[in-house]
Protein backbone atom coordinates (compact mmCIF):
# COMPACT_ATOMS: atom_id res chain seq x y z
CA UNK A 1 0.00 0.00 0.00
CA UNK A 2 2.69 2.12 0.29
CA UNK A 3 6.35 2.07 -1.87
CA UNK A 4 9.48 0.45 -0.93
CA UNK A 5 8.35 -1.87 1.95
CA UNK A 6 11.11 -3.49 4.93
CA UNK A 7 7.49 -5.25 6.19
CA UNK A 8 4.90 -6.23 4.43
CA UNK A 9 1.96 -8.49 5.54
CA UNK A 10 -0.29 -9.93 3.18
CA UNK A 11 -3.24 -11.58 3.97
CA UNK A 12 -2.26 -12.78 8.02
CA UNK A 13 -5.17 -14.47 9.18
CA UNK A 14 -4.60 -16.25 12.88
CA UNK A 15 -7.31 -18.64 13.95
CA UNK A 16 -7.18 -20.38 17.71
CA UNK A 17 -8.56 -23.14 18.38
CA UNK A 18 -10.38 -23.32 21.90
CA UNK A 19 -12.39 -26.33 24.26
CA UNK A 20 -15.58 -25.31 24.84
CA UNK A 21 -18.70 -26.38 25.95
CA UNK A 22 -19.57 -28.86 29.26
CA UNK A 23 -16.25 -29.94 30.32
CA UNK A 24 -14.72 -28.54 27.37
CA UNK A 25 -15.21 -31.38 24.97
CA UNK A 26 -16.10 -29.19 21.90
CA UNK A 27 -13.89 -27.42 20.31
CA UNK A 28 -14.33 -23.83 18.53
CA UNK A 29 -12.15 -21.47 16.58
CA UNK A 30 -11.25 -18.01 17.83
CA UNK A 31 -9.81 -15.89 14.89
CA UNK A 32 -7.58 -13.27 16.43
CA UNK A 33 -6.37 -11.66 13.12
CA UNK A 34 -8.24 -11.53 9.75
CA UNK A 35 -6.77 -11.55 6.59
CA UNK A 36 -4.50 -8.37 7.16
CA UNK A 37 -2.32 -6.86 4.54
CA UNK A 38 -0.21 -3.86 5.40
CA UNK A 39 3.37 -2.58 5.25
CA UNK A 40 6.00 -0.76 6.90
CA UNK A 41 8.50 1.19 5.07
CA UNK A 42 11.96 2.06 5.91
CA UNK A 43 12.12 5.28 8.71
CA UNK A 44 8.06 4.88 9.16
CA UNK A 45 6.08 5.05 12.21
CA UNK A 46 2.85 2.40 11.45
CA UNK A 47 0.33 2.84 14.84
CA UNK A 48 -2.28 0.22 15.23
CA UNK A 49 -5.20 0.92 17.74
CA UNK A 50 -7.65 -0.77 18.87
CA UNK A 51 -9.50 -1.96 21.82
CA UNK A 52 -8.79 -5.38 24.46
CA UNK A 53 -9.09 -8.31 22.22
CA UNK A 54 -9.16 -6.30 18.87
CA UNK A 55 -5.65 -9.00 17.68
CA UNK A 56 -3.54 -6.23 17.38
CA UNK A 57 -1.00 -7.95 19.88
CA UNK A 58 -1.37 -11.47 17.84
CA UNK A 59 -0.60 -9.51 14.78
CA UNK A 60 2.50 -8.06 16.45
CA UNK A 61 3.19 -11.37 17.31
CA UNK A 62 2.51 -12.81 13.69
CA UNK A 63 5.31 -9.98 12.34
CA UNK A 64 7.94 -11.19 15.26
CA UNK A 65 7.77 -14.92 14.54
CA UNK A 66 6.77 -15.89 17.55
CA UNK A 67 3.45 -17.08 15.80
CA UNK A 68 2.83 -19.02 13.03
CA UNK A 69 -0.16 -18.09 11.10
CA UNK A 70 -3.12 -19.97 9.90
CA UNK A 71 -2.80 -18.02 6.49
CA UNK A 72 -1.37 -15.35 4.49
CA UNK A 73 2.62 -14.01 4.91
CA UNK A 74 5.16 -11.82 6.31
CA UNK A 75 7.97 -10.59 4.08
CA UNK A 76 10.92 -8.84 5.33
CA UNK A 77 13.33 -6.94 3.42
CA UNK A 78 11.76 -9.21 0.40
CA UNK A 79 12.44 -11.95 2.13
CA UNK A 80 9.28 -14.71 3.09
CA UNK A 81 9.91 -15.24 7.05
CA UNK A 82 6.65 -16.52 7.41
CA UNK A 83 7.62 -20.53 7.66
CA UNK A 84 11.21 -19.54 7.52
CA UNK A 85 13.10 -22.63 9.25
CA UNK A 86 14.57 -21.13 12.52
CA UNK A 87 18.63 -21.83 11.42
CA UNK A 88 17.75 -19.58 8.23
CA UNK A 89 15.46 -16.88 10.51
CA UNK A 90 17.68 -16.66 13.46
CA UNK A 91 20.32 -14.07 11.64
CA UNK A 92 17.29 -12.42 10.64
CA UNK A 93 16.43 -11.53 13.68
CA UNK A 94 19.20 -9.32 14.63
CA UNK A 95 17.01 -7.06 12.58
CA UNK A 96 13.72 -7.14 13.86
CA UNK A 97 13.49 -6.55 17.77
CA UNK A 98 10.53 -5.69 20.40
CA UNK A 99 9.88 -3.52 23.29
CA UNK A 100 7.35 -5.18 25.60
CA UNK A 101 4.50 -3.68 27.54
CA UNK A 102 5.59 -4.19 31.39
CA UNK A 103 9.26 -3.01 32.32
CA UNK A 104 8.61 -4.85 35.60
CA UNK A 105 8.31 -8.23 33.71
CA UNK A 106 10.51 -8.33 30.73
CA UNK A 107 13.92 -7.82 32.21
CA UNK A 108 15.41 -10.44 33.97
CA UNK A 109 15.71 -9.51 38.30
CA UNK A 110 18.62 -11.82 38.46
CA UNK A 111 21.17 -9.89 35.78
CA UNK A 112 22.88 -6.54 35.95
CA UNK A 113 21.70 -4.27 33.23
CA UNK A 114 24.63 -4.73 31.54
CA UNK A 115 23.84 -8.02 30.75
CA UNK A 116 20.42 -7.77 30.07
CA UNK A 117 21.66 -5.10 27.18
CA UNK A 118 24.56 -7.12 26.49
CA UNK A 119 22.86 -10.58 26.33
CA UNK A 120 21.57 -10.52 22.58
CA UNK A 121 25.06 -8.56 21.21
CA UNK A 122 26.67 -12.24 22.90
CA UNK A 123 23.96 -14.01 20.92
CA UNK A 124 24.96 -12.44 17.41
CA UNK A 125 28.69 -12.74 18.17
CA UNK A 126 30.25 -9.78 19.49
CA UNK A 127 33.38 -10.10 21.72
CA UNK A 128 33.54 -8.40 25.16
CA UNK A 129 35.47 -5.21 24.39
CA UNK A 130 32.70 -4.73 21.55
CA UNK A 131 29.79 -5.84 23.67
CA UNK A 132 30.91 -3.28 26.62
CA UNK A 133 31.69 -0.41 24.03
CA UNK A 134 28.08 -0.74 22.66
CA UNK A 135 26.19 -1.45 25.93
CA UNK A 136 27.98 2.14 26.83
CA UNK A 137 26.45 3.81 23.62
CA UNK A 138 23.06 2.13 23.54
CA UNK A 139 22.86 3.36 27.21
CA UNK A 140 23.80 7.11 26.06
CA UNK A 141 21.15 6.83 23.35
CA UNK A 142 18.50 6.15 25.56
CA UNK A 143 19.01 8.80 28.40
CA UNK A 144 20.47 6.50 31.00
CA UNK A 145 24.43 7.08 32.45
CA UNK A 146 27.09 4.51 32.16
CA UNK A 147 28.03 3.76 35.68
CA UNK A 148 24.03 2.15 35.76
CA UNK A 149 25.47 -0.54 33.99
CA UNK A 150 26.58 -2.39 37.34
CA UNK A 151 22.53 -2.08 38.96
CA UNK A 152 19.93 -4.58 38.71
CA UNK A 153 16.67 -3.66 37.72
CA UNK A 154 14.97 -3.58 40.80
CA UNK A 155 17.27 0.03 41.36
CA UNK A 156 15.27 1.43 38.80
CA UNK A 157 12.48 3.60 38.27
CA UNK A 158 9.31 2.00 35.54
CA UNK A 159 10.51 4.82 33.29
CA UNK A 160 14.11 3.43 33.38
CA UNK A 161 13.58 -0.33 33.29
CA UNK A 162 11.93 0.68 30.00
CA UNK A 163 14.33 2.87 28.69
CA UNK A 164 16.16 -0.81 29.45
CA UNK A 165 14.09 -2.44 27.36
CA UNK A 166 14.52 0.28 24.73
CA UNK A 167 17.97 -0.34 24.36
CA UNK A 168 18.68 -4.14 24.46
CA UNK A 169 16.24 -3.69 21.69
CA UNK A 170 18.73 -1.13 20.20
CA UNK A 171 21.73 -3.04 20.94
CA UNK A 172 22.20 -5.63 18.05
CA UNK A 173 21.31 -2.38 15.32
CA UNK A 174 17.74 -3.76 14.13
CA UNK A 175 16.31 -2.12 11.42
CA UNK A 176 11.78 -2.79 12.85
CA UNK A 177 11.24 -2.66 16.38
CA UNK A 178 7.65 -4.04 17.16
CA UNK A 179 6.86 -2.13 20.51
CA UNK A 180 3.89 -3.77 22.01
CA UNK A 181 1.80 -1.30 24.49
CA UNK A 182 5.03 0.27 25.29
CA UNK A 183 3.94 3.01 27.38
CA UNK A 184 0.76 1.48 28.72
CA UNK A 185 2.18 0.60 32.09
CA UNK A 186 3.83 3.79 32.81
CA UNK A 187 2.52 7.25 34.38
CA UNK A 188 0.98 9.93 31.76
CA UNK A 189 4.49 12.37 32.30
CA UNK A 190 6.75 9.09 31.61
CA UNK A 191 4.82 8.24 28.72
CA UNK A 192 5.68 11.53 26.93
CA UNK A 193 9.40 10.68 27.99
CA UNK A 194 8.96 7.31 26.57
CA UNK A 195 6.99 8.76 23.41
CA UNK A 196 9.66 11.14 22.40
CA UNK A 197 12.89 8.77 23.34
CA UNK A 198 11.28 6.58 20.88
CA UNK A 199 10.62 9.30 18.01
CA UNK A 200 13.95 10.35 18.43
CA UNK A 201 15.47 7.24 17.67
CA UNK A 202 13.63 6.63 15.09
CA UNK A 203 14.19 9.63 13.56
CA UNK A 204 17.91 9.35 14.07
CA UNK A 205 18.48 5.69 12.61
CA UNK A 206 15.95 5.62 10.24
CA UNK A 207 14.25 2.68 11.89
CA UNK A 208 10.39 1.07 10.96
CA UNK A 209 8.27 1.02 14.12
CA UNK A 210 5.11 -0.79 14.17
CA UNK A 211 4.12 0.60 17.30
CA UNK A 212 0.67 -1.16 19.10
CA UNK A 213 -1.49 0.17 21.60
CA UNK A 214 -5.36 0.88 22.56
CA UNK A 215 -4.53 4.55 23.92
CA UNK A 216 -5.74 6.19 19.89
CA UNK A 217 -4.09 9.47 21.68
CA UNK A 218 -0.71 7.89 22.27
CA UNK A 219 -0.78 5.87 18.91
CA UNK A 220 -1.27 9.67 17.61
CA UNK A 221 1.44 11.26 19.31
CA UNK A 222 4.35 8.59 17.01
CA UNK A 223 3.00 7.61 14.58
CA UNK A 224 2.71 8.20 10.52
CA UNK A 225 0.41 6.47 9.47
CA UNK A 226 -2.03 4.74 11.86
CA UNK A 227 -4.57 1.01 10.94
CA UNK A 228 -7.41 0.76 13.38
CA UNK A 229 -8.30 -2.53 14.47
CA UNK A 230 -11.71 -4.11 15.24
CA UNK A 231 -12.31 -8.00 16.22
CA UNK A 232 -9.39 -8.89 13.98
CA UNK A 233 -9.88 -7.13 11.01
CA UNK A 234 -8.25 -3.99 10.05
CA UNK A 235 -11.14 -1.23 9.66
CA UNK A 236 -9.65 1.68 8.46
CA UNK A 237 -6.10 2.58 7.25
CA UNK A 238 -4.46 6.43 6.82
CA UNK A 239 -2.13 8.49 7.77
CA UNK A 240 -2.18 10.58 10.87
CA UNK A 241 -3.29 13.55 10.02
CA UNK A 242 -6.24 12.07 7.60
CA UNK A 243 -7.27 9.56 9.73
CA UNK A 244 -7.84 12.63 12.74
CA UNK A 245 -9.22 15.30 10.32
CA UNK A 246 -11.93 12.92 8.46
CA UNK A 247 -12.17 9.45 9.74
CA UNK A 248 -13.40 7.52 7.53
CA UNK A 249 -14.89 4.42 9.82
CA UNK A 250 -17.88 5.10 12.85
CA UNK A 251 -15.53 3.13 14.87
CA UNK A 252 -12.77 5.00 14.25
CA UNK A 253 -14.50 8.03 14.66
CA UNK A 254 -15.98 7.13 17.94
CA UNK A 255 -12.17 6.03 19.06
CA UNK A 256 -11.67 9.74 18.26
CA UNK A 257 -14.49 10.98 20.28
CA UNK A 258 -13.15 8.94 23.08
CA UNK A 259 -9.82 10.81 23.17
CA UNK A 260 -9.52 13.49 25.44
CA UNK A 261 -10.11 16.94 24.25
CA UNK A 262 -7.81 19.89 26.27
CA UNK A 263 -9.98 22.38 24.75
CA UNK A 264 -13.01 22.87 26.80
CA UNK A 265 -14.79 24.75 24.03
CA UNK A 266 -14.04 22.02 21.44
CA UNK A 267 -17.40 20.67 20.14
CA UNK A 268 -17.31 16.89 20.42
CA UNK A 269 -17.72 14.77 17.40
CA UNK A 270 -20.66 12.12 18.85
CA UNK A 271 -20.99 10.10 21.96
CA UNK A 272 -18.29 7.70 22.74
CA UNK A 273 -18.73 4.25 21.90
CA UNK A 274 -21.00 2.36 23.81
CA UNK A 275 -22.12 -1.30 24.09
CA UNK A 276 -19.97 -4.35 24.64
CA UNK A 277 -17.54 -5.89 21.49
CA UNK A 278 -18.56 -9.07 20.57
CA UNK A 279 -17.06 -12.44 20.62
CA UNK A 280 -14.19 -13.28 18.49
CA UNK A 281 -15.59 -16.67 18.39
CA UNK A 282 -19.15 -15.81 17.38
CA UNK A 283 -18.94 -12.86 15.32
CA UNK A 284 -21.79 -11.10 13.80
CA UNK A 285 -22.37 -11.32 10.45
CA UNK A 286 -22.28 -8.85 7.74
CA UNK A 287 -19.98 -6.34 9.37
CA UNK A 288 -18.46 -6.95 12.72
CA UNK A 289 -19.36 -3.72 13.63
CA UNK A 290 -22.63 -3.33 12.81
CA UNK A 291 -23.90 -4.13 16.49
CA UNK A 292 -22.30 -1.08 17.92
CA UNK A 293 -22.82 1.23 14.47
CA UNK A 294 -24.76 4.18 14.88
CA UNK A 295 -25.26 4.20 10.83
CA UNK A 296 -25.73 0.81 10.82
CA UNK A 297 -27.94 0.11 7.01
CA UNK A 298 -29.78 -3.35 6.50
CA UNK A 299 -26.89 -4.12 4.12
CA UNK A 300 -24.36 -4.00 7.35
CA UNK A 301 -25.90 -6.91 9.30
CA UNK A 302 -25.67 -9.00 5.84
CA UNK A 303 -22.85 -8.07 3.80
CA UNK A 304 -19.01 -7.77 4.71
CA UNK A 305 -18.06 -5.14 3.22
CA UNK A 306 -14.38 -5.32 1.46
CA UNK A 307 -11.27 -3.27 2.40
CA UNK A 308 -10.54 -0.85 -0.29
CA UNK A 309 -9.27 2.16 -1.23
CA UNK A 310 -11.67 4.25 -0.55
CA UNK A 311 -8.99 7.78 -1.45
CA UNK A 312 -5.44 7.79 -2.46
CA UNK A 313 -3.56 5.84 0.61
CA UNK A 314 -7.15 6.00 2.44
CA UNK A 315 -8.49 2.20 2.96
CA UNK A 316 -11.09 1.64 4.72
CA UNK A 317 -13.48 -1.43 5.63
CA UNK A 318 -17.34 0.35 5.77
CA UNK A 319 -20.59 0.06 3.41
CA UNK A 320 -20.45 4.11 3.53
CA UNK A 321 -17.40 5.52 4.53
CA UNK A 322 -17.43 8.87 6.15
CA UNK A 323 -21.09 9.08 6.97
CA UNK A 324 -20.41 9.50 10.33
CA UNK A 325 -17.67 11.92 10.35
CA UNK A 326 -19.82 14.08 7.95
CA UNK A 327 -23.24 13.85 10.17
CA UNK A 328 -21.29 15.15 13.13
CA UNK A 329 -20.28 17.99 11.08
Amino acid sequence: MSGEALLRMEGLTKDFSIRSGGLGRSRAKLRAVSDVTLDVAPGETLGIVGESGCGKTTLGRLVLRLLEPTSGRVIFDGVDITHLPEPEMRPLRQHIQVVFQDPYSSLNPRMRVRDIIGEPLGNFGYNNKDMADRVAEVMEIVGLPAEMASRYPHAFSGGQRQRIGIARALAVKPRLIVCDEAVSALDVSIQAQILNLLRDIQQEFQLALVFISHNLGVVRHISHRIAVMYLGQVVELASEDDLFSRPLHPYTDALIAAVPEPDPDAVDRQEPLSGEIPSPIDPPSGCYFHTRCPIAQDMCRTTSPEFREFAPRRWVRCHTPGEQAAGGG
